[in-house]
C-alpha cells in the first residue's frame, strides 16, 4: 500500500511557483556520486505513479518526481499550458536542483514532456525512456475520453471507471489510487491546468516532424493492451534515431504500476547498456 511507504517530499520554487517533489537519496552511499534518473508522470497524475518502481531504482541512481506544474501537489497557475511553458518549467526545474545530463523517463504527457525536452535540448539527455508518450494522437479514445470525464467530474464512479478501463487487469486499481485523484482533481484550478495541458497538445506544432532531432539513445516501452494511448501510435515514435521498441504483454497503459518488477528489469537493462550496444 501506498501509505505503508515512506514517501521522501521537498519542495522547490520554479519561477516563484512551489512545486512539489520526491527525492529518493537516502539509499545512496554519500561518497559517490550518481547519476540523476528523473521520472515524468502523465496527464492528471502526481508523483505517486512511480511508486511502485521508485525504491528499486534508488539503489542504482538518485531518483527524482516532480509534480510536474499544474499537477499533483504542486502549483497550478492561471496561465496557458503550452508546450513552451512546460519545457521552461521543467529546465528551471532542473538547474534549480543542480541535474545536469539526466536519464529522463516519461510515461503518457510526461513522455511527450520528455521528448520535447529532448528535442531542445538535445545535448543536455543522457537517456531516454518513453512509457506510452502522448503528442501523436490527433483524435481520442473512449479510454481516454472517461479519463478525462473523470477528471472533470470526479465522482469515485468516474475515476473507479477511467482508471480500471486504463489497466490490462483491473483488479491492480487501488482504493488509494481512486480518492487520490479524486482529492487532487478537486483542488483549486485542477480542472483548469488538465483542459488548458490538453488543449496545448492539440495545438502544438506537430512532433513527428522533429523526432530526428534527438541524440539520446532513446527505449520505447507500450503495454500491448493499451487502450488509452494504442500500441499503433509506438510506429511514430520510432522515428527518433537510436530508437527501439519493447512491448509488455497482457499491459496496459501503465506498466510500471501493472508490472513493476519487469518494467525495471526492461529500464535498467536499457540503462547499463554501453553506447553501440543492441
Amino acid at each position: 500500500m501506498l501509505s505503508e511507504r515512506v514517501i521522501p517530499q521537498r519542495l522547490t520554487y520554479v519561477d516563484g511557483y512551489a512545486i512539489r517533489y520526491l527525492d529518493y537519496d537516502s539509499h545512496l552511499d554519500k561518497s559517490s556520486k550518481h547519476k540523476f534518473l528523473v521520472l515524468l508522470h502523465g496527464l492528471g497524475a502526481s508523483a505517486e505513479r512511480w511508486i511502485f518502481i521508485a525504491d528499486t531504482l534508488a539503489k542504482h541512481f538518485r531518483v527524482i518526481i516532480p509534480d510536474i506544474i499544474g499537477f499533483g501537489y504542486s502549483d497550478k497557475p492561471t496561465v496557458e499550458y503550452t508546450k513552451e511553458f512546460f519545457i521552461e518549467f521543467f529546465k528551471g526545474f532542473l538547474e534549480g536542483l543542480n541535474i545536469t545530463q539526466p536519464i529522463l523517463v516519461g510515461s503518457s504527457f510526461g513522455g511527450y514532456l520528455a521528448t520535447e525536452f529532448a528535442i531542445k535540448f538535445n545535448d543536455q539527455v543522457e537517456k531516454l525512456v518513453l512509457a506510452a508518450p502522448a503528442g501523436m494522437m490527433r483524435s481520442s479514445t473512449n479510454v481516454l475520453d472517461q479519463y478525462i470525464m473523470a477528471a472533470l467530474y470526479p465522482t469515485y464512479e468516474n475515476a473507479l471507471r477511467g482508471f480500471m478501463d486504463m489497466a490490462f487487469d483491473p483488479s491492480i486499481v487501488t482504493e488509494e489510487t481512486i480518492r487520490d485523484f479524486i482529492n487532487r482533481m478537486r483542488l483549486p484550478n485542477a480542472k483548469y491546468a488538465f483542459m488548458s495541458t490538453l488543449l496545448g497538445i492539440r495545438d502544438s506544432p506537430r512532433l513527428y516532424d522533429r523526432l530526428d532531432k534527438i541524440r539520446a539513445p532513446t527505449l520505447l516501452i507500450w503495454g500491448a493492451n493499451d487502450k488509452m494511448i494504442p500500441l499503433q501510435y509506438s510506429t511514430d515514435y520510432t522515428k527518433i534515431p537510436n530508437s527501439h521498441i519493447r512491448i509488455m504483454k497482457d499491459c496496459g497503459h501503465t506498466p510500471y504500476v501493472e508490472k513493476p518488477a519487469e518494467f525495471n528489469q526492461i529500464l535498467l537493462g536499457f540503462i547499463s547498456e554501453k553506447k553501440g550496444d543492441n
